[in-house]
Protein backbone atom coordinates (compact mmCIF):
# COMPACT_ATOMS: atom_id res chain seq x y z
CA UNK A 1 0.00 0.00 0.00
CA UNK A 2 1.16 3.26 -1.00
CA UNK A 3 1.13 6.14 2.07
CA UNK A 4 -1.88 7.08 4.51
CA UNK A 5 -4.54 8.73 2.80
CA UNK A 6 -5.18 11.68 5.93
CA UNK A 7 -7.56 14.17 3.75
CA UNK A 8 -11.18 13.75 2.95
CA UNK A 9 -10.53 15.80 0.08
CA UNK A 10 -8.82 12.98 -1.98
CA UNK A 11 -11.19 12.21 -4.82
CA UNK A 12 -11.54 8.62 -4.08
CA UNK A 13 -12.98 9.36 -0.51
CA UNK A 14 -15.29 12.20 -1.76
CA UNK A 15 -16.45 9.68 -4.53
CA UNK A 16 -17.47 6.86 -1.95
CA UNK A 17 -19.29 9.52 0.16
CA UNK A 18 -20.90 10.26 -2.61
CA UNK A 19 -21.86 7.14 -3.87
CA UNK A 20 -23.12 6.41 -0.09
CA UNK A 21 -25.18 9.60 0.40
CA UNK A 22 -27.13 9.84 -2.84
CA UNK A 23 -29.07 7.67 -4.74
CA UNK A 24 -28.88 9.66 -8.15
CA UNK A 25 -24.65 9.85 -7.55
CA UNK A 26 -24.71 5.86 -7.69
CA UNK A 27 -27.24 5.74 -10.61
CA UNK A 28 -24.83 8.82 -12.38
CA UNK A 29 -21.73 6.51 -11.87
CA UNK A 30 -23.18 3.35 -12.02
CA UNK A 31 -20.94 2.48 -8.94
CA UNK A 32 -21.72 1.61 -5.25
CA UNK A 33 -19.67 1.11 -1.87
CA UNK A 34 -19.63 -2.18 -0.31
CA UNK A 35 -18.40 -1.74 3.67
CA UNK A 36 -16.95 -4.52 5.47
CA UNK A 37 -14.88 -8.01 5.13
CA UNK A 38 -17.94 -10.47 4.42
CA UNK A 39 -19.90 -8.30 1.70
CA UNK A 40 -16.83 -7.14 -0.05
CA UNK A 41 -15.32 -11.40 -0.38
CA UNK A 42 -19.02 -12.09 -1.28
CA UNK A 43 -18.76 -9.99 -3.94
CA UNK A 44 -15.52 -11.38 -4.78
CA UNK A 45 -16.30 -15.04 -4.47
CA UNK A 46 -19.06 -14.09 -7.36
CA UNK A 47 -16.72 -13.00 -9.24
CA UNK A 48 -16.89 -8.75 -9.06
CA UNK A 49 -14.14 -7.30 -9.10
CA UNK A 50 -13.57 -3.54 -7.12
CA UNK A 51 -12.18 -0.42 -8.28
CA UNK A 52 -10.27 0.50 -5.43
CA UNK A 53 -10.85 -0.33 -1.87
CA UNK A 54 -10.11 1.55 1.17
CA UNK A 55 -8.51 0.21 4.44
CA UNK A 56 -7.92 1.79 7.79
CA UNK A 57 -4.92 0.59 10.23
CA UNK A 58 -7.49 -1.47 12.70
CA UNK A 59 -8.27 -3.84 9.62
CA UNK A 60 -7.20 -7.47 11.00
CA UNK A 61 -8.83 -9.46 7.87
CA UNK A 62 -5.39 -11.12 5.92
CA UNK A 63 -7.57 -13.11 4.13
CA UNK A 64 -9.49 -10.07 2.58
CA UNK A 65 -6.04 -8.90 2.02
CA UNK A 66 -4.32 -11.23 0.29
CA UNK A 67 -7.44 -12.01 -2.03
CA UNK A 68 -7.04 -8.35 -2.68
CA UNK A 69 -3.35 -8.80 -3.22
CA UNK A 70 -4.10 -11.89 -5.52
CA UNK A 71 -6.30 -9.96 -8.03
CA UNK A 72 -4.34 -6.90 -8.29
CA UNK A 73 -6.58 -4.53 -6.79
CA UNK A 74 -5.68 -1.49 -5.88
CA UNK A 75 -6.19 -1.01 -1.64
CA UNK A 76 -5.55 2.73 -0.12
CA UNK A 77 -4.53 3.26 3.66
CA UNK A 78 -6.62 5.53 5.17
CA UNK A 79 -6.12 7.05 8.29
CA UNK A 80 -9.40 6.36 10.95
CA UNK A 81 -10.58 9.79 10.55
CA UNK A 82 -10.96 9.46 6.39
CA UNK A 83 -12.74 6.02 6.91
CA UNK A 84 -15.30 7.41 9.32
CA UNK A 85 -16.05 10.11 6.72
CA UNK A 86 -16.21 7.87 3.87
CA UNK A 87 -18.48 5.32 6.04
CA UNK A 88 -22.23 5.04 6.30
CA UNK A 89 -21.74 2.91 9.29
CA UNK A 90 -21.64 4.77 12.86
CA UNK A 91 -18.88 2.48 13.50
CA UNK A 92 -16.57 1.37 10.13
CA UNK A 93 -15.72 -2.04 10.04
CA UNK A 94 -11.80 -0.84 8.98
CA UNK A 95 -12.88 -1.16 5.12
CA UNK A 96 -15.02 -0.66 2.07
CA UNK A 97 -14.97 -0.84 -1.82
CA UNK A 98 -16.23 0.81 -4.30
CA UNK A 99 -18.17 -1.83 -7.26
CA UNK A 100 -19.08 -1.35 -10.69
CA UNK A 101 -23.16 -1.28 -10.02
CA UNK A 102 -24.25 -5.16 -10.41
CA UNK A 103 -26.49 -5.49 -12.93
CA UNK A 104 -27.15 -9.36 -13.37
CA UNK A 105 -28.70 -10.80 -16.45
CA UNK A 106 -32.55 -12.52 -15.86
CA UNK A 107 -32.31 -16.19 -16.78
CA UNK A 108 -33.31 -17.66 -20.11
CA UNK A 109 -36.14 -19.50 -17.94
CA UNK A 110 -38.17 -17.31 -15.17
CA UNK A 111 -39.98 -19.94 -13.90
CA UNK A 112 -40.62 -18.19 -10.16
CA UNK A 113 -40.88 -13.91 -10.05
CA UNK A 114 -40.88 -12.54 -6.62
CA UNK A 115 -42.64 -8.95 -7.26
CA UNK A 116 -41.66 -5.83 -4.09
CA UNK A 117 -44.63 -3.13 -4.08
CA UNK A 118 -44.30 -0.11 -2.19
CA UNK A 119 -41.55 -1.78 -0.34
CA UNK A 120 -39.80 1.53 1.16
CA UNK A 121 -37.54 0.84 4.42
CA UNK A 122 -33.91 -0.27 2.62
CA UNK A 123 -33.29 -2.75 5.60
CA UNK A 124 -36.30 -4.40 4.80
CA UNK A 125 -36.16 -4.67 1.22
CA UNK A 126 -32.32 -5.97 1.63
CA UNK A 127 -33.84 -8.61 3.91
CA UNK A 128 -36.53 -9.41 1.09
CA UNK A 129 -33.79 -10.15 -1.53
CA UNK A 130 -31.67 -12.36 1.22
CA UNK A 131 -34.41 -14.46 1.23
CA UNK A 132 -35.46 -14.54 -2.03
CA UNK A 133 -31.82 -15.61 -3.20
CA UNK A 134 -32.31 -17.93 -0.63
CA UNK A 135 -35.68 -19.68 -1.39
CA UNK A 136 -34.55 -20.46 -4.99
CA UNK A 137 -36.45 -17.35 -6.77
CA UNK A 138 -35.16 -16.42 -10.33
CA UNK A 139 -35.47 -13.14 -10.23
CA UNK A 140 -37.11 -9.88 -8.43
CA UNK A 141 -38.66 -7.11 -9.82
CA UNK A 142 -39.12 -3.79 -7.90
CA UNK A 143 -42.06 -1.35 -8.50
CA UNK A 144 -41.54 2.36 -8.85
CA UNK A 145 -42.60 2.90 -5.07
CA UNK A 146 -39.60 0.73 -3.54
CA UNK A 147 -36.76 1.77 -1.84
CA UNK A 148 -33.61 2.25 -3.84
CA UNK A 149 -32.18 -1.11 -4.75
CA UNK A 150 -28.48 0.11 -4.19
CA UNK A 151 -28.93 2.20 -0.72
CA UNK A 152 -26.24 1.03 1.46
CA UNK A 153 -28.40 -0.42 4.11
CA UNK A 154 -30.07 -1.99 1.50
CA UNK A 155 -26.82 -3.33 0.19
CA UNK A 156 -25.94 -4.29 4.06
CA UNK A 157 -29.35 -5.97 5.06
CA UNK A 158 -29.04 -8.36 1.78
CA UNK A 159 -25.62 -9.94 3.07
CA UNK A 160 -24.65 -10.05 -0.64
CA UNK A 161 -27.81 -10.83 -2.25
CA UNK A 162 -26.77 -8.60 -5.06
CA UNK A 163 -24.14 -10.69 -6.41
CA UNK A 164 -26.73 -13.83 -6.02
CA UNK A 165 -29.99 -12.92 -7.95
CA UNK A 166 -30.88 -10.11 -10.71
CA UNK A 167 -33.01 -7.65 -9.52
CA UNK A 168 -33.94 -4.88 -11.07
CA UNK A 169 -36.60 -1.64 -11.14
CA UNK A 170 -39.36 -1.87 -13.14
CA UNK A 171 -42.41 -0.42 -13.96
CA UNK A 172 -45.81 -1.54 -13.94
CA UNK A 173 -46.08 -2.25 -17.95
CA UNK A 174 -42.92 -4.34 -17.94
CA UNK A 175 -43.95 -6.15 -14.47
CA UNK A 176 -47.50 -7.11 -16.06
CA UNK A 177 -45.26 -8.34 -19.22
CA UNK A 178 -43.08 -10.38 -16.71
CA UNK A 179 -46.27 -12.03 -15.08
CA UNK A 180 -47.51 -13.83 -18.64
CA UNK A 181 -48.46 -17.15 -18.94
CA UNK A 182 -47.80 -17.44 -14.96
CA UNK A 183 -50.04 -17.60 -12.14
CA UNK A 184 -49.79 -14.04 -9.98
CA UNK A 185 -50.40 -14.98 -6.09
CA UNK A 186 -50.73 -11.58 -3.89
CA UNK A 187 -49.53 -11.38 -0.05
CA UNK A 188 -52.67 -10.22 1.40
CA UNK A 189 -53.97 -10.36 5.31
CA UNK A 190 -57.78 -10.64 3.83
CA UNK A 191 -56.27 -13.22 1.45
CA UNK A 192 -59.19 -16.34 1.35
CA UNK A 193 -56.36 -18.61 0.39
CA UNK A 194 -54.28 -19.88 2.95
CA UNK A 195 -50.09 -19.56 1.61
CA UNK A 196 -49.74 -23.59 2.20
CA UNK A 197 -53.04 -24.06 0.39
CA UNK A 198 -51.84 -22.48 -2.97
CA UNK A 199 -50.66 -24.85 -5.23
CA UNK A 200 -46.78 -23.76 -6.18
CA UNK A 201 -45.94 -26.22 -8.39
CA UNK A 202 -46.06 -24.39 -11.42
CA UNK A 203 -44.77 -21.14 -12.91
CA UNK A 204 -45.83 -18.12 -10.72
CA UNK A 205 -45.32 -14.38 -9.71
CA UNK A 206 -45.55 -13.49 -5.86
CA UNK A 207 -46.13 -9.91 -4.99
CA UNK A 208 -44.87 -8.72 -1.48
CA UNK A 209 -46.64 -5.15 -0.37
CA UNK A 210 -46.11 -3.09 2.39
CA UNK A 211 -46.83 -3.73 6.07
CA UNK A 212 -48.53 -0.35 6.49
CA UNK A 213 -50.54 0.22 3.49
CA UNK A 214 -50.33 -3.39 1.61
CA UNK A 215 -50.22 -3.60 -1.85
CA UNK A 216 -51.20 -0.77 -4.41
CA UNK A 217 -54.19 -1.28 -7.10
CA UNK A 218 -51.57 -2.13 -9.98
CA UNK A 219 -50.92 -5.12 -8.17
CA UNK A 220 -54.44 -6.24 -7.00
CA UNK A 221 -55.29 -5.65 -10.69
CA UNK A 222 -52.26 -8.23 -11.94
CA UNK A 223 -53.26 -10.74 -8.50
CA UNK A 224 -55.20 -13.68 -9.54
CA UNK A 225 -54.95 -15.35 -6.32
CA UNK A 226 -54.80 -13.36 -2.61
CA UNK A 227 -52.87 -15.60 -0.01
CA UNK A 228 -52.66 -15.11 3.30
CA UNK A 229 -50.74 -16.33 6.18
CA UNK A 230 -53.07 -17.48 9.09
CA UNK A 231 -52.14 -15.65 12.44
CA UNK A 232 -53.62 -15.95 16.07
CA UNK A 233 -56.21 -13.75 17.44
CA UNK A 234 -55.14 -9.99 18.06
CA UNK A 235 -52.05 -9.97 15.44
CA UNK A 236 -53.02 -7.44 12.56
CA UNK A 237 -50.24 -7.91 10.86
CA UNK A 238 -46.16 -9.50 9.98
CA UNK A 239 -43.51 -7.38 8.86
CA UNK A 240 -43.10 -7.74 5.15
CA UNK A 241 -40.00 -9.68 5.41
CA UNK A 242 -41.14 -12.19 7.40
CA UNK A 243 -44.32 -13.01 5.14
CA UNK A 244 -42.10 -13.29 2.29
CA UNK A 245 -39.64 -15.58 4.29
CA UNK A 246 -43.10 -17.71 4.73
CA UNK A 247 -44.66 -17.80 1.90
CA UNK A 248 -40.90 -18.52 -0.26
CA UNK A 249 -40.30 -21.30 1.88
CA UNK A 250 -43.57 -23.03 1.59
CA UNK A 251 -43.31 -22.49 -2.36
CA UNK A 252 -39.67 -23.73 -1.89
CA UNK A 253 -41.31 -27.02 -0.32
CA UNK A 254 -43.38 -27.40 -2.86
CA UNK A 255 -41.13 -27.06 -5.42
CA UNK A 256 -41.08 -30.29 -8.23
CA UNK A 257 -37.79 -32.31 -6.66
Amino acid sequence: MRGMITSPQNEKVKLARALQSSARQRRKENKIVLEGSRLIQDALTAGHIPLFVLVSPTLRDEGLVTALASKHIEALLVSEAVMRQASDTQEPQGVLAVFPLPRLKLPSQLDHILILDAIRDPGTLGTILRTGAAAGIDAVLLAPTCADLYNPKTLRSGMGAHFRIPAMDADWPQIEAACTDRKVYLADGNGKIRYDSADWSGRWAIIIGSEAHGAGSEARRLAHQHISIPMAAQTESLNASAAASIILFEARRQKPR
